[in-house]
């Protein structure tokens, strides 16, 4: 590749992180359903023209959002995952990552339900595609967690297929935490504290999984 045309896809990769920081912060403000193309363009400082040569829609640009929390909760997974040597604690730590994640990230979290929400097709096009791409790389840190844990005798052998076994263990906490963070006013009148909530999931979860008793 020649100098010149080096630095050209190095712009073109600078202009594309600039345009999705931009969207990323409106999201983080105001929430992606009042979030415009035009106000993209603004904040990122481009036309609206040159925005959608890099984007062709507003689920483009979605995507790529999805694909970079994604990233960033994979990364959060992994380093959860490495504090501990036997799979039935990765599993848990993995567990408490994500809801930290939630918590810190609302955007993230925000975007990671729409796309669990939306079927999509790895084939489709590269920011669809590479979206999907991360969310099979976050689920397969917790399999390989579950795989660790079967091996060493943390995790029930019976559970079944570690894929499936990881996909629940997804959709479970996942739904603990919307629930957290929509009806915490409701979870109150019931004496349900959220953190107590959280803490009841995961030792759930924990007991549901261990080979013997309490893991």
């Amino acid at each position: 590749m020649s100098y010149i045309r080096e630095r050209r896809v190095e712009e073109k990769e600078r202009r594309r992180a600039e345009i999705v920081d931009a969207a990323e912060q409106l999201y983080a403000d105001k929430g992606w359903d009042s979030v415009t193309m035009e106000q993209v363009a603004k904040r990122a400082r481009l036309s609206r023209a040159l925005l959608y040569v890099y984007f062709r829609d507003r689920d483009e640009l979605q995507f790529a959002i999805g694909e970079r929390a994604l990233s960033v909760l994979t990364a959060r997974f992994q380093e959860a995952a490495g504090r501990h040597p036997r799979g039935l604690d990765q599993v848990e730590a993995i567990g408490r990552a994500y809801m930290a994640y939630a918590h810190e990230f609302p955007h993230y979290f925000d975007v990671c339900a729409r796309f669990q929400a939306h079927s999509v097709d790895p084939d489709a096009g590269s920011n669809e595609g590479a979206c999907a791409v991360a969310g099979d790389q976050a689920i397969g840190v917790v399999v390989a967690a579950i795989r660790t844990g079967i091996a060493d005798g943390s995790i029930r052998a019976d559970i079944g297929d570690p894929v499936m076994y990881a996909v629940t263990l997804w959709a479970f906490t996942h739904g603990v935490i919307q629930l957290a963070m929509a009806k915490g006013n409701d979870l109150a009148r019931f004496g349900i504290a959220t953190p107590k909530l959280s803490e009841y999931a995961l030792s759930l979860l924990r007991s549901l999984g261990a080979a013997g008793p309490a893991g």
